[in-house]
């Protein structure tokens, strides 16, 4: 049996027209049977770096027993001259999420995916304390098992008062080794109360993955990474998902 928490996150690629650009991670939300492709809003624009995808592609398993089996799903980023996904801002100014409304009418026949629900949210601040551990579970730089289209996981800790907006953000920061190509992976915790029932989530979604976050004035002759990383609160996909 496959963990169903590796069948919730989908690589992404960005194209402008036919021309492959980035490549990055999106992971599935569902509610009211309304299901959302997640991922970091700077995957689809990027004005100051000149990232102007006009599509992507997203993988689908399609058999539940052969993980080989998988197709690729292309989906337009404009329609209309208007973007096709939600984004969304707060008091702290742009947050860095977006949300795609899938029909499932349009998706390969088939298809296998485990979405996150809002009951996957955390009911309480208090549920998490700083240096907990939590995984990342991603595409760094594209890398995944290419036989089977599955992800990599990374270990990581809270690295930041969870609940508290860093520095007036929408976000937390995790201590993890990532890579570009990571934005847009859902940050979890395991749920220890959740049932273990095969076709469920046991985890909870904490966040989503953004970028790593450097000191400005940093010497990059003498200095490292902090290796430090802004996760975006999970509780505004329910903002993003309204109707």
């Amino acid at each position: 049996m496959i963990d169903s928490l590796l069948l919730s996150a989908t690589r992404i690629a960005t194209f402008e027209h036919q021309w492959p650009l980035t490549t990055a991670t999106g992971f599935f939300f569902e509610r009211d049977e309304r299901l959302f492709l997640v991922t970091s809003r700077h995957v689809l624009v990027d004005r100051p770096s000149g990232h102007l995808p006009n599509r992507i592609e997203i993988e689908f398993h399609t058999s539940e027993t052969d993980l080989t089996r998988a197709t690729r799903f292309s989906m337009l980023l404009y329609r209309d001259a208007r973007s096709t996904w939600r984004q969304g801002t707060d008091n702290g100014g742009e947050i860095d999420l977006a949300l795609i409304e899938l029909d499932r009418a349009e998706l390969p026949e088939a298809t296998v995916l485990h979405a996150f629900t809002p009951a996957h949210l955390l009911r309480s601040l208090g549920d998490v304390e700083v240096g907990s551990s939590v995984l990342i579970v991603g595409f760094p730089l594209g890398f995944h098992d290419t036989v089977h289209h599955l992800p990599v996981v990374r270990q990581s800790v809270i690295a930041s008062a969870f609940g508290v907006r860093f520095q007036g953000k929408g976000y937390f920061l995790t201590d993890a080794r990532t890579h570009r190509g990571t934005s847009g992976a859902p940050v979890v915790m395991r749920d220890h109360d959740a049932a273990a029932a095969p076709g469920t989530l046991p985890w909870k979604l904490l966040g989503v993955h953004s970028a790593k976050l450097d000191m400005a004035g940093r010497d990059v002759a003498q200095d490292e990474s902090l290796g430090l990383n802004c996760t975006w609160y999970a509780d505004m996909l329910m903002t993003l998902s309204e109707r």
